[in-house]
């Protein structure tokens, strides 16, 4: 086993064994609690410009599916304590360390990872290089910044997925940086969906004349997105929107809010989302590293869920202008006998008795 350093942006180095591909990996390093999901995980575009640690201690049990795949692989590194190299799934087409390899994501095994962990929840999220050796020059670690995170991971042309079965609604979702999972969700119910690049202007969206928009999850800081911003400010009472993830924030700062960058972030299955108005609290999957501030929202909005562990917020409701979302993957949760009332909310909007501007 050829050795391999993970040095972190405040000195601390942990040596360990190499798999994955070969070569340095440079990103902010940031932990996933989930104890499944690891194929999701490597997938989601939200993971853009980041070294992900998992916090499990064993990564690739069930092997590597391309079905389960949620988008590009998307991470600058892995981070694991022990990855298993003979799976156990019928499903199962490779290993983990086959498709790192593949993809191009070096990663390192054998370090401790709960360590690393206490670490980032003390001090925050912080830069990371896994590389062979020690590097005598650490600038690169240390000015390294995620950029141009949504236009990295967008689509770049339009593309048609047709609802299963009947088709009830017609709805336009602009990709920046979209899960599988998300298109999926809508289309199971009815909604054909037309997935647009992140740089598409409202009026051509609006010339497609959808019952409504989605605004999909993705990476990086939601303020860098100034321009894709104030095309979402044009769209803002024409048509319903949900907002999700990374939407969620833009169509915040859309409507005068702010937003802020948390100490380690949201990643993993098990993020509690509690209902203000209601008696729910749904278990969600997310992964983020902004929130919005509750404060900013102006006398539009009001605020419908916080996290229940450290009161961030977790939705947004804007009902003069038809919109609302929500911090987590709506697909995640459901309700009695699978029914799902965020998607409810959505689908009543575009129901057609209320598709213009009140």
């Amino acid at each position: 086993m050829k050795k391999a350093y993970l040095i972190l942006d405040d000195g601390q180095v942990f040596e360990g064994y190499r798999f994955g591909a070969e070569g340095d990996a440079v990103g902010e390093l940031v932990f996933n609690t989930g104890m499944v999901g690891y194929i999701e995980t490597l997938t989601d575009p939200s993971y853009g410009g980041q070294i992900v640690l998992q916090t499990f201690p064993l990564i690739g049990n069930y092997g590597m599916n391309e079905e389960d795949w949620e988008g590009k692989p998307a991470p600058s590194g892995y981070v694991v304590r022990e990855w298993c190299d003979t799976p156990s799934n019928f499903r199962s087409t490779g290993t983990v360390d086959a498709f790192l390899k593949k993809a191009g994501i070096p990663g390192i095994f054998g370090v401790d990872t709960r360590q690393i962990t206490r670490i980032i929840r003390e001090k925050g999220v912080m830069n990371a290089i896994i590389a062979d050796s020690v590097p005598a020059d650490l600038s690169a670690l240390h000015t390294y910044t995620i950029t141009d995170a949504v236009k990295k991971a967008s689509c770049d042309t339009p593309a048609v997925y047709p609802a299963q079965g009947e088709e009830k609604h017609k709805v336009t979702l602009i990709d920046y940086g979209c899960k599988k999972s998300t298109i999926r969700w809508m289309t199971a119910q009815g909604c054909t969906v037309t997935a647009v690049p992140c740089h598409t202007l409202a009026g051509d969206i609006l010339a497609g004349n959808p019952d409504g928009v989605v605004l999909s999850g993705g990476p990086g800081d939601p303020t860098e997105n100034t321009e894709y911003i104030e095309e979402i400010r044009c769209l803002l009472g024409k048509v319903p929107m949900l907002g999700i993830g990374l939407g969620h924030q833009m169509l915040a700062l859309a409507n005068g809010g702010k937003t802020i960058k948390l100490k380690y972030g949201h990643r993993g299955a098990n993020q509690p989302a509690k209902e203000i108005f209601g008696h729910r609290t749904y278990i969600t999957s997310q992964n983020h590293g902004y929130a919005v501030e509750t404060d900013s929202i102006g006398e539009g909005g009001r605020v419908t869920m916080i996290n229940a562990n450290d009161g961030t917020c977790e939705g947004i409701e804007y009902p003069a202008l038809r919109a609302f979302s929500v911090q987590f993957d709506p697909e995640t949760c459901s309700g009695p006998l699978g029914k799902n009332p965020l998607l409810d909310q959505f689908i009543n909007w575009m129901g057609g008795t209320n598709n213009a501007a009140e």
